[in-house]
């Protein structure tokens, strides 16, 4: 078996110790943005989502903004739009960075993700690399970007990555392991040396939210699955976590709050045809990403909302 899309590789970790020592962005609105995976009829249903907000947003683009912006064409409009705001890096765009192909696409896919579905990934992303090689602005971009970031609204500090709170492919906030009673203590430690009351992810690609009440603190993860693809049976239309200090004008499919911050999941709904025409283009009936991804891109994956407070004393 090949380990090309499986391994973490080593530089992807950066401990949450690291977030901790970041200086706090300070914000009053905040819309984190994983998964776009090149999705250019999502960026213009997020720019008129932020058109409809009463007060300036900041936005981070966590990660994975590129994938199916293999088109020259759509990857530049897609990086010049990311670059006009805050990003991370996920491990689409490290492994764009990379000098070699060890890694793959940079997933760590575990265990129970098949060998098929980890080659196509393998693939996606080699094309992908060809293209961002021939945009020099674009790796310069890239280059320069970090692995997580912080921020501050209402009082509250925030934790953006990719992964998870100790690695960019860390998967520790995904469905399979927030759950975990044996990954508590691990959860409480990442909070506690990350200093941070909340954490955003995105790259296992399916959404939660989880808050935790530690007597009169309440901790919280929110993944926001995929902007740029469905992420509900039968749905059709992206996600983006919205953290602010006032409630949303959009109505959000699911929220909690800390304190004064109020933490929404906000449906992102762009222009499915639009979409389709753009990933059809590029990737046509037996190419890896319409084997990997058409499907859910039409139907939406087998997944419904998942969200949930637990008490731990």
């Amino acid at each position: 078996m090949s380990l090309a899309g499986r391994v973490c590789p080593r530089r992807y970790g950066y401990g949450a110790a690291a977030i901790a020592t970041a200086p706090p962005i300070p914000a009053t609105t905040l819309y984190v943005v994983g998964g776009l995976y090149g999705n250019r009829a999502a960026l213009d249903a997020l720019e008129a989502m932020l058109a409809a907000e009463p007060a300036p947003v900041r936005v981070c683009f966590n990660g994975d903004f590129h994938w199916f912006d293999v088109d020259g064409d759509d990857f530049g409009a897609v990086d010049r739009f990311v670059a006009s705001h805050d990003a991370i890096l996920g491990n689409v765009e490290a492994e764009l960075l990379s000098v070699d192909d060890s890694a793959g696409c940079g997933c760590a896919y575990p265990a129970d993700v098949d060998d098929a579905t980890v080659a196509r990934s393998n693939q996606i992303h080699a094309r992908l690399k060809e293209t961002a090689h021939r945009d020099a602005a674009a790796m310069t971009h890239l280059a320069g970007l970090p692995m997580h970031r912080r921020y501050r609204i209402a009082d509250i500090d925030i934790g953006v990555v990719h992964g998870d709170a100790d690695s960019l492919a860390g998967w520790r906030f995904g469905l399979a392991a927030i759950d975990d009673p044996g990954d508590e203590h691990w959860r409480r430690e990442a909070f506690r040396r990350a200093a941070v009351r909340l954490f955003a992810s995105s790259h296992t690609c399916l959404p939660l939210l989880r808050w935790f009440d530690r007597g009169a603190e309440r901790q919280v993860v929110i993944n926001n699955g995929a902007a740029g693809m469905p992420n509900f049976t039968g749905r059709r239309e992206g996600l983006v976590s919205r953290l602010s200090c006032t409630p949303s004008s959009l109505p959000p499919m699911y929220g909690t709050h800390i304190g004064a911050l109020h933490v929404d999941a906000l449906p992102l709904g762009y222009d499915h045809d639009r979409w389709v025409r753009q990933f059809s283009a590029s990737w046509p009936v037996d190419s890896a990403a319409h084997n990997s991804y058409y499907r859910r891109i039409l139907e939406g994956p087998d997944h419904q909302p998942s969200h949930k407070g637990r008490r731990h004393e």
